[in-house]
């Protein structure tokens, strides 16, 4: 498994060229590999791919607007062969389909994009938050997504600080969802001020040494992206942080 870093954890950093060139150098520098390209401003997919590569980081997933996936997906697919990148990510489920009222349009609205996507050598990830572990009409959100989509039309970017705030186990989802899991986000946490808040990697109060055990034994996971929504520090530091932690137990 190779360990990159998540974009979303530096947008405030990343939201014109110059920003983004200084971001991924500073990425690089501490010894990351690989990229998800996430809430980035208004750049090209030749650009980011030009800079990625000046700074050897390797595109291997986005989270890509919901819309232009299910509207425009050929464009979609173009830009990220562009890109080089075999993972096209949903970052959330759009709010109307959360609702037992309008859940089951999901699957008749991105169906054929997740086959087209498929047709194309590519896959259409979707990561989880803790809703996803809520029910409608008594199953929960992710157990239907599971039936409605086949494991070669949608994988599942597992989020595990979200399966934690979720009440779930990790070990007992890395199971379930083997074979849909090529791209995960390590995201730790602990208590502050009697909160529970997200923290670096294997500095919160997660099990990470088993958690990255499963993964390493399924087979299946390429690539542990850490992400980390909101940081007590220059999330620079905390990405620092994290790959320092899990480097030490062999994955860079």
């Amino acid at each position: 498994m190779k360990l990159g870093a998540q974009l979303y954890t530096l947008r405030d950093f990343t939201q014109t060229e110059a920003d983004l060139a200084d971001s991924l150098k500073k990425i690089a520098d501490i010894g990351y590999t690989e990229v998800q390209i996430s809430a980035i401003g208004p750049i090209a997919p030749e650009k980011v791919k030009e800079l990625c590569d000046e700074n050897s980081l390797k595109i291997v997933l986005t989270h890509t607007n919901p819309e232009r996936i299910m509207n425009d997906t050929d464009a979609v697919i173009k830009e990220h062969k562009i890109m080089g990148c075999d993972y096209i990510g949903i970052g959330s489920m759009p709010g109307k389909y959360k609702s037992e009222a309008w859940y089951d349009h999901f699957r008749k609205d991105y169906i054929e994009a997740a086959k087209k996507i498929a047709a194309s050598g590519k896959l259409l990830m979707y990561h989880n938050h803790n809703f996803e572990f809520g029910k409608i009409d008594g199953k929960r959100i992710i157990e239907r997504i599971l039936d409605d989509f086949k494991s070669d039309e949608l994988g599942i970017t597992l989020d595990t600080y979200w399966l934690q705030a979720a009440g779930g186990d990790c070990l007992e989802w890395i199971e379930i969802l083997k074979d849909r899991l090529p791209c995960v986000h390590l995201k730790d946490m602990e208590m502050y001020n009697g909160q529970a808040i997200m923290a670096p990697v294997l500095e919160g109060n997660m099990n990470f040494k088993s958690i990255l055990g499963a993964l390493d034994n399924n087979g299946v996971t390429k690539h542990i992206l850490v992400e980390q929504d909101t940081c007590r520090e220059s999330p620079f530091i905390c990405l620092k942080k994290s790959y320092d932690n899990v480097a030490k137990l062999g994955y860079k």
